[in-house]
């Protein structure tokens, strides 16, 4: 008899920390990494400077807290904002910036996107969140989940930004094992990115292809003198 996967809670809190570092480090150009030292903590908190929420429910519920410092969310919002093209000049320059927590609130909401996204194409199972929202505080707010957990347990993340600069990433859930009974494929989400981006490569090759063609029918004619 096979033995079984065991997939376990900090299992899942390690496909949520890919999904930080994958989602940041392409929307800003900018190189995101975490610790491999998780701590355990026995609460969570929303904390100064930029600070935002998330919860989840379904096939498990759970609470996302990201705590992100001024320089932090500068930098990230900066490089994001130049990756797109923007302006330097309509860049914003404080933290206490609208823009700013717009934009770190969009990137949260596409994080907890690739995570749900994740969860649903390796575990089976389907959790739907609200709607993050990012806003600068200065003192520290202690957040919980409204629901009944029976082993609650708590974790902490500490994230590095290219410049050095310090985010963390806090996942309270109940303590949960999903038991992997059998074998079965992995069917990754399509990008519709991908698929746009293909389809114009290939417009691109046969339209060059055409081109290249016709100077070839045109260099023969004009040899024969036609």
């Amino acid at each position: 008899m096979s033995k079984s996967k065991v997939i376990s809670t900090d299992d899942i809190l390690a496909t949520l920390c890919h999904s930080v570092t994958g989602v940041l480090s392409s929307a800003s150009g900018n190189d995101i990494s975490y610790s491999a030292m998780v701590q355990k903590i026995t609460r969570t908190c929303m904390r100064p400077d930029i600070g935002c929420f998330v919860l989840f429910d379904g096939g498990f519920t759970g609470l996302v807290v990201t705590n992100f410092t001024a320089q932090a969310a500068m930098e990230i919002y900066g490089d994001y904002m130049r990756n797109m093209g923007m302006p330097e000049d309509e860049i914003a320059l404080s933290h206490l910036s609208d823009d700013v927590s717009n934009v770190m609130g969009e990137l949260m909401n596409q994080i907890v996107g690739d995570f749900t996204s994740k969860v649903r194409e390796q575990l089976h199972t389907s959790i739907t969140q609200n709607q993050p929202k990012m806003m600068a505080i200065n003192k520290q707010v202690q957040i919980s989940v409204d629901t009944t957990m029976d082993r609650p347990q708590a974790r902490r993340v500490t994230f590095t930004t290219r410049n050095q600069n310090i985010f963390y990433l806090e996942l309270a859930m109940d303590k949960t094992e999903f038991i992997k009974l059998h074998d079965f494929d992995i069917v990754e989400a399509i990008d519709p990115d991908d698929i746009i981006e293909n389809e114009a490569k290939q417009k691109a090759d046969k339209a060059k292809a055409k081109t290249v063609q016709q100077d070839a029918d045109d260099d023969f004619m004009a040899e024969l003198g036609l």
